[in-house]
Formats: C-alpha cells, sequence, structure tokens
C-alpha cells in the first residue's frame, strides 16, 4: 500500500506540473495578443471546485469548496416572450446581458481571467474564449464574433495560441534535463565493466543469447550501455549481436520480428548486469530476520547449490515459493548457514545493493554551460526514440501492451528518488507534447491541421464541421483512454 500511495503521489504531482505548464504555454499566447481566457485549472472540477479565484475590480475574491460558476447562457425568446427551438427542437441559447447580472455573480466581469483548483486529478484545463473545443461556450459562438474572442483572429496568432502547449512541454523536457544533468551528471555501467557478464530475459535465451555473455556490438556498432542495446534491437530491428562467451568471440543472430516475441511475453527486463547477492536491508518482520540474516551478508548457496550471482538466485526462489531452503552465506569472511522460508512471491525480505556497488560505473559531469546543450541534445534523443517505439503499437502484440495511468504509475520507482522524478517528468513531458501534436480532432495537432487547411485554401472550416470534428476527436480520446485503463485493469485482475 505504501508503494502504491509513494508511486501514485509522484504520478499526480509530475502530471499536474505539466499539464499546467501546458496550458499555460496556451494562456501566454492568447493574453499575448488580447484574446479572453475564461477560465484555468488545474484538474478538473464537475460540479465543484476546491478553490476558486477572480480578480474583481481590482481585488482578488476567492471561495472554497464552491459550486461552479453556471454557463452565462438563457433561453432565446421571441418577441411573444416563447422559447425559440432550433432545427432539432431543441431551445436556442443567447447569452445573458452582463448589466442583467446581479454585483455579486463572477459572470459579471468576463473580462478576467477565473482561476481554480478542481477536485479530480487526472489533468487540467483553460478555457479560451470564442475556441470550439471540448468547454466551447455555445451560447457566445452563436452571436458574430467579437474582437476579444479566438475566433476573430488572423491565422498568424491562433497557430502560436494552439501550439503553445506543446511548445512549452517540449522546452520544459529540454529544461529539466538540462538541470538533471548539471545536477546529478550522466552516468551508467558499460558493459565492459560487467565482471560476471549480462543476464537476458527467457526470449533473448531461446534465440542465443546465454546468461553471462557480454555485448561486443551489435551489427557492427560497439554498444556500451544497456539502454542503447535496447534501441537497435527492439525498436531499429537490428539482428546481428557479436558476443563474449567464456573467452570467445561468437555472433548471434536475433529474428527480424524480435518485438513482437518480446512484447508477447510482456518482458520488461530484457538485459542487467549479473552481480553478487549481498544483503542491503533486511526488512522487518520477514522470513530473513527470521532466520537472523544481517545486512552485508553475502549469499553463496541454496540447499548447497553454489549460487552467488543474484540473477541466478532470484529464478531459484521462483522454484522454491512457500518452501523452507537452506541459504549459505558469509558473514565477515565466515561461512555459515540458516533455513529461511520463501514466501508466495519468491522473496524472503531483503534488499540486495545494485551492481554499480561492485562495478566502475562511467560518469560525466556538466557545469551550467555544458548542461545546456547536452539537455537540449537528451530532448531531442528521447523525442526521436519514443517516435520511432511507435511502430511496435501498430500490432497486435504491441495494442495489448498499452497502458494508462497505472502503467504510467509504475513508471516511477518505489521509493522518492527526486533524480528518477525529474527524469520521468522530463519523459512524461515529451510523449505529451508528442501525442498533443497528433492530428486528431480535440488534440492541439487537430486544431493545427484545420488551421493550415484554412491558411491554404484561405477558408475557415465551418462552425458546424468543427463542432462534428471536434466531437468525434473527443470519443476518440475516450475511446483510446478506455481501451489503455481496460488494459491495466484486466492484467492487474488476471495476470
Amino acid at each position: 500500500m505504501e508503494t502504491f500511495l509513494i508511486r501514485a503521489l509522484q504520478l499526480i504531482l509530475s502530471l499536474s506540473i505539466l499539464v499546467v505548464l501546458h496550458e499555460f504555454g496556451h494562456f501566454f499566447f492568447a493574453r499575448l495578443f488580447g484574446v479572453r481566457v475564461d477560465k484555468f485549472y488545474m484538474f478538473f472540477n464537475p460540479n465543484f471546485s476546491l478553490v476558486r479565484a477572480k480578480k474583481i475590480n481590482g481585488k482578488w475574491e476567492i471561495k472554497f469548496l464552491a459550486k461552479n460558476v453556471p454557463a452565462n447562457e438563457r433561453p432565446r425568446k421571441d418577441a411573444d416572450g416563447d422559447v425559440m427551438l432550433d432545427a432539432k427542437g431543441k431551445p436556442m441559447l443567447e447569452p445573458i446581458p452582463v448589466n442583467e447580472l446581479p454585483d455579486g455573480d463572477w459572470r459579471k466581469y468576463p473580462e478576467t481571467t477565473e482561476w481554480g483548483i478542481g477536485w479530480l486529478p487526472l489533468g487540467g484545463y483553460c478555457k479560451i474564449a470564442g475556441m470550439i473545443d471540448e468547454s466551447m461556450d455555445k451560447a457566445q459562438m452563436a452571436l458574430p464574433p467579437q474582437d476579444w474572442e479566438y475566433r476573430a483572429r488572423p491565422v498568424w496568432q491562433r497557430l502560436p495560441i494552439i501550439i503553445g502547449g506543446v511548445l512549452v512541454n517540449f522546452i520544459l523536457a529540454m529544461v529539466i534535463y538540462s538541470a538533471v544533468l548539471f545536477t546529478w551528471g550522466e552516468e551508467y555501467l558499460p558493459f565492459s565493466e560487467a565482471k560476471y557478464g549480462l543476464h537476458f530475459s527467457k526470449t533473448l535465451n531461446n534465440y542465443g543469447l546465454k546468461n553471462g555473455d557480454n555485448i561486443i556490438s551489435v551489427n557492427g556498432e560497439p554498444v556500451e550501455k544497456r539502454s542503447d542495446f535496447i534501441e537497435k534491437i527492439l525498436i531499429e530491428g537490428k539482428q546481428n549481436v557479436l558476443v563474449n562467451r567464456n573467452g570467445a568471440t561468437l555472433d548471434v543472430k536475433l529474428p527480424a520480428d524480435l518485438s513482437q516475441h518480446i512484447l508477447a511475453a510482456e518482458e520488461l527486463d530484457l538485459v542487467s548486469v549479473r552481480h553478487p547477492f549481498v544483503i542491503a536491508e533486511v526488512t522487518a518482520a520477514s522470513p530473513a530476520e527470521e532466520a537472523k540474516l544481517q545486512a552485508g551478508d553475502s549469499i553463496v548457496s541454496i540447499n548447497g547449490a553454489s549460487a552467488f550471482l543474484f540473477q541466478d538466485i532470484a529464478e531459484k526462489l521462483l522454484t522454491f515459493k512457500n518452501q523452507k531452503i537452506n541459504v549459505g552465506y558469509y558473514r565477515n569472511n565466515q561461512l555459515d548457514s540458516t533455513f529461511v522460508t520463501v514466501n508466495e512471491n519468491a522473496k524472503i525480505g531483503v534488499s540486495f545493493y545494485p551492481a554499480t556497488q561492485y562495478f566502475k560505473t562511467k560518469k560525466t559531469e556538466y557545469g551550467f554551460f555544458a548542461s545546456i546543450p547536452a539537455g537540449i541534445n537528451m530532448g531531442w534523443e528521447t523525442l526521436t526514440g519514443y517516435t520511432k517505439q511507435l511502430k511496435l503499437i501498430f500490432s497486435k502484440e504491441g495494442a495489448k501492451q498499452l497502458g494508462g495511468f497505472g502503467s504510467i504509475g509504475k513508471m516511477f520507482p518505489k521509493t522518492w528518488d527526486w533524480q528518477i522524478f525529474w527524469s520521468m517528468t522530463a519523459l512524461l513531458s515529451v510523449i505529451l507534447a508528442f501525442m498533443n501534436f497528433l492530428p486528431i480532432p480535440a488534440l492541439d495537432g487537430g486544431h493545427v491541421v484545420f488551421l493550415l487547411y484554412e491558411m491554404i485554401t484561405r477558408r475557415k472550416p465551418s462552425e458546424q464541421f468543427m463542432e462534428y470534428a471536434q466531437t468525434a476527436g473527443f470519443f476518440i480520446l475516450m475511446g483510446l483512454l478506455i481501451f489503455a485503463n481496460g488494459n491495466d485493469i484486466f492484467k492487474a485482475i488476471f495476470k
């Protein structure tokens, strides 16, 4: 439960930062060009808001746990006082004149933005006056365009307003990457330092890579870190791997459809550095504590069979769930053993030191000015890498791996780590920028397509067409959202 809460808090904080700054990008350009912004909200606010604030006559008014301000509209009536109906038989609406609203009504002051925090932490929004989107004011849109509305502005002003959010997210990613490099530098464990070789997933084992092999090159290109190896074989589809196996150099040819086999097996840890199993911490009230194991103990055997590498021991424990085993270990250079019960999760209740504890890492430090171009470069590399990965989605196995908020949450560490948190936030910022730029109605990219059409043809798409497109795009997005989160729920229940 504690792990779930930590990950949930990291996810909410990260998405809150990204969504608020994304919407601020729209807000900034809207105000720059004199377009009104009716509302700016962090989180969604169905029916009521946690906090609402608005500047009225130079003074701020703030309300807590207050019902939302109703839409500024009323049924339109004819000269006889009868409600007018549209072609579908629905009442026609019109804005309520400002001078008819009471002084305390926030709708009386449309020239200032309503700021707020909603109660549903799934995003946020920036409601721009005169814009056909999911939050449009239909009564106002039925009137001729006003000078302070989005729709009244020329294309060269509307385009920056639309792409402002994507632009801010991408710039934000580069800023975060630069800050991370400046603060922590870039560190990784080169394959050449892996004294005991590498450990591969079962699928990679099945196609010729053996535990203990060390990677030399892929398709003739030297590879020294895990991320590069995975990108080359999984994303770029390269097949020829040169390995060092027990001092001999061997060629291993992977199948062309390796990525589909990996996706079908749902393997996440494709390759890791093999390292000794030395206990870092013993969990309270765990089988390990009952067995008197201590931090610093180095496990070297299971039921008398030699096993001192973490990956080998973890695989052996899988065969002894809910059983008592004999564990041999070194403590202060003295060999000893004890009996310990393996739980239903194949764990004994200890944490272990990572591979970086035993092998020399390669670390690059960055000064302030050097971190800026390095961060920009990392942002571009992240974007291009993510773009390449999209091809994996357009397959039967890839579609099954689509995940929602649960999958994103699991990308964060189990314990709070600011370096990982900011690195993950930068990655999500790149993803948010890219996804929003897809040419789907209801996304920023969809609006860009319509603006480009207008620039080329010199004609605006009709407002009715835009409304239909917006509705279609909304249903497409909701379908994807339900599918992705449905995958998470299915996996949680049945896998």
